[in-house]
C-alpha cells in the first residue's frame, strides 16, 4: 500500500486508511523532523508522551500537531500535500522523505 501525508504549518495529516493500517489503536505519536525525513513513531502508552493523533473527521482521517518539531528545523510555516510515506520495520515508524529542496537546509 502506498501512503501519502500532508504537512501544514507544523501539523501532519494522515488519511484514515493509512492511520488504520499503521496506527490502529494508537492515540499518540512522536514526530521527529530530521535532515532527510520526518519520522512518525507510534506511542503505545500515553504516559510516554508524544502528541495526540486526533480524529479529524467522520471518515477517520487523523492529524497530529507538532509545531515545535518543525520550528526547530526552520520549517514552522512549511506546507506540502501528498508527500510519499512508507513504513519502516527497522525504524518502527512511518517515514516521510523530505523534498530535496528542504534537505539543502540541513546541509
Amino acid at each position: 500500500m502506498s501512503a501519502t501525508v500532508t504537512v501544514r504549518r507544523g501539523s501532519i495529516y494522515i488519511a484514515a486508511e493509512t492511520a488504520e493500517r499503521y496506527f490502529r489503536s494508537i492515540e499518540a505519536v512522536i514526530i521527529l523532523v530530521e535532515a532527510k525525513r520526518i519520522r512518525i513513531l507510534p506511542v503505545h502508552r500515553m504516559a510516554s508522551g508524544g502528541c495526540l493523533l486526533k480524529v479529524r473527521n467522520a471518515a477517520g482521517d487523523r492529524v497530529a500537531s507538532a509545531p515545535d518539531a518543525f520550528a526547530e528545523q526552520g520549517l514552522a510555516e512549511w506546507s506540502s500535500e501528498d508527500l510519499p510515506a512508507f513504513w519502516s520495520s527497522d525504524a518502527g515508524a512511518l517515514l516521510v522523505p523530505l523534498p530535496e529542496i528542504l534537505q539543502t537546509i540541513f546541509a
